[in-house]
């Protein structure tokens, strides 16, 4: 490939984030009595916060009644930003290596998260790096989140770079299927969940960490 353009996502790709997420919904569930496990987690994987909170409540309004999901909700954020001010997100393996390649060779890139751009500017500034990602796509940029390909061409488009010089990096199902359905090429690194076969076969690979990506830059 000869790309000109990065497009990162965040959560599980350059922080070690998932876990914290699930960890703190798990504690609110647990202080709730809510039905709640990593499965149901790992099932909501890579979506947004506004989708999450809909699920949230299309599964458990009717028992526990909307007041007391809303709780639940407000209370596994509080949760998990607790997490983050106690600097438990830590950087993914590759993550610094992998942008000096980046600007040593003059290739552009860019965030794509589905997050919250408050969270995403708390994380790159704990980690020292907001001064390497000047340029963000957040939630609120684009009208629906992964596996919509809204944020990805959003993203491309900020980059100024055609398609085929534009590489996507995802670690869940719905990043890679958003990739995908934008018609711009991806490698997944795999964190909570391993790909299936029909997902690896819209990816250019799946690889164990950001230290491979160099090699399909060139």
């Amino acid at each position: 490939m000869s790309v000109k353009g990065v497009i990162f996502d965040m959560d599980g790709l350059i922080f070690d984030t998932e876990q914290l997420y699930y960890a703190g919904a798990q504690a609110a569930a647990d202080t709730f009595g809510f039905p709640y496990d990593k499965e149901l987690y790992l099932n909501l994987l890579g979506i947004s916060d506004e989708e999450v909170i809909m699920r949230y409540h299309e599964l458990f309004d009717e028992k526990f009644g909307v007041d007391t999901v809303t709780a639940f909700i407000e209370a596994a954020y509080e949760n998990t930003r607790l997490l983050f001010a106690q600097g438990k997100a830590t950087l993914k393996p590759g993550v610094m290596e992998l942008l000096t390649y980046l600007k040593a060779n003059k290739i552009k890139w860019v965030i794509a998260s589905s997050n919250q751009r408050a969270v995403i500017d708390e994380l790159l500034e704990q980690a020292e790096l907001t001064a390497y990602f000047s340029t963000v796509v957040s939630a609120e940029d684009v009208p629906k989140a992964k596996p919509d390909p809204a944020i990805f061409l959003a993203a491309q488009n900020l980059l100024g770079t055609k398609k085929e010089e534009t590489l996507v990096l995802e670690d869940s199902q719905n990043g890679v299927l958003a990739a995908y359905r934008a018609e711009i090429p991806v490698i997944m690194v795999p964190d909570l969940l391993p790909p299936d076969a029909d997902l690896k076969n819209k990816t250019v690979a799946v690889v164990s960490s950001l230290h491979e990506v160099p090699k399909f830059l060139a």
